[in-house]
């Protein structure tokens, strides 16, 4: 498949959303995008289309706005809060995963929109898996771990979204190596700078009906 969905998020028929592989027909023309420096900054976009700023997550409440992130080993993760009908695109690697990009995402969502933790739906997409994906010791310390070895970044993600209070039956993982695949991905540890970027990204659908 050219782009990949979450079947959690599938189920919320008011939003659109898809992880980009290295074939799919995908551009950010349109879409809401960030200047990504390895971050933990949110910010929140108001217009459909081009760079909002310097960061690593990207929210929003207003329907027809698309907000994308773009990865080569990195995550994307993808937050919809089901009750006020908000949605973030997060970009995560160590660096921001260390620095918890994904909680401060949701933590921006609750100060900006109300959001809680209890009516996140996550999907954390595809990604340099702990199969491949091996640290030195410097960073293997900033995740608890004494020593260099192999990292997962996917579960360490998900166990940071866990503890700030989203069900675990509300995050998904793709479970997909961006380095395992590269008929399906593009990879920058594997490929280094001929590595291109996919694209990944959320957007409410519609206004929410009157009363609802």
């Amino acid at each position: 498949m050219d782009i990949l969905t979450s079947p959690l998020l599938e189920r919320l028929p008011w939003i659109e959303h898809g992880f980009g592989t290295r074939r799919a027909p995908l551009s950010q023309d349109g879409m809401a995008s960030l200047k990504q420096v390895h971050s933990a900054v949110p910010l929140v976009a108001h217009r459909s289309e081009g760079c909002i700023g310097e960061g690593d997550a990207l929210l929003t409440c207003k329907p027809g706005v698309t907000v994308s992130v773009r990865t080569a080993d990195c995550f994307p993760v993808l937050l919809v809060d089901m009750h006020h009908r908000v949605v973030a695109a997060v970009h995560a690697g160590w660096r921001g995963t260390a620095g918890g990009v994904a909680v401060e995402a949701l933590r921006r969502m609750r100060v900006e929109f109300g959001t809680n933790a209890v009516d996140i739906s996550a999907a954390v997409g595809p990604g340099i898996g702990v199969c491949c994906y091996r640290v030195g010791e410097e960073v293997a310390r900033r995740f608890g771990q004494t020593r260099a070895g192999a990292l997962d970044l996917a579960r360490e993600n998900l166990r940071q979204l866990m503890d700030e209070g989203v069900p675990r039956e509300s995050i998904s993982l793709a479970g997909a190596c961006t380095f395992c695949n590269p008929a399906q991905f593009y990879s920058w540890r594997r490929d280094r700078e001929s590595a291109g970027r996919m694209i990944s990204y959320v957007r409410i659908k519609h206004e929410r009906p009157v009363g609802k």
